[in-house]
């Protein structure tokens, strides 16, 4: 029979992979979204400037991808691991909010759904992380 060596013995930490990583990943991009979503406001409103680029439905859309896609490795795997369903429902929650002001034009309903999609999401990763934390 092999003997262990201390060197060989791995802690939990080391032989789990690196998914807190996309959580932070996930918190920094929906960060990124509010501070878009309030210079979006500040900038055309009050000055007028940036429509063209701060406006267009694309960014959007490509924020919404990688909220999606983040959120499903970030929060599907940290569901499957500490098998705890608040992060992913809440997480999934601001996914549809952020959905939904894709649904109504630019003005403040947009701002308000962002917001609080951005805001649910980002709580969903927290919520993630303290779980993952825990087992």
């Amino acid at each position: 029979m092999d003997q262990l060596s201390p060197s060989s013995i791995r802690s939990p930490q080391q032989t789990r992979p690196n998914r807190p990583w996309f959580d932070r990943l996930g918190i920094g991009l929906a960060g990124l979204c509010a501070l878009h979503c309030l210079l979006a406001v500040v900038l055309v409103s009050g000055l007028g400037i940036g429509s063209h680029f701060l406006l267009a439905p694309e960014i959007h859309r490509v924020g919404l991808v990688l909220a999606l896609l983040v959120a499903a490795v970030a929060i599907g795997w940290g569901a499957v691991t500490h098998r705890r369903a608040a992060p992913f429902v809440v997480a999934m929650m601001g996914l549809s909010f952020m959905g939904g002001a894709l649904a109504v034009p630019h003005g403040q309903e947009e701002f308000v759904l962002t917001l609080i999609g951005v805001g649910l999401v980002s709580l969903g990763h927290v919520l993630n992380l303290r779980a993952a934390r825990r087992t």
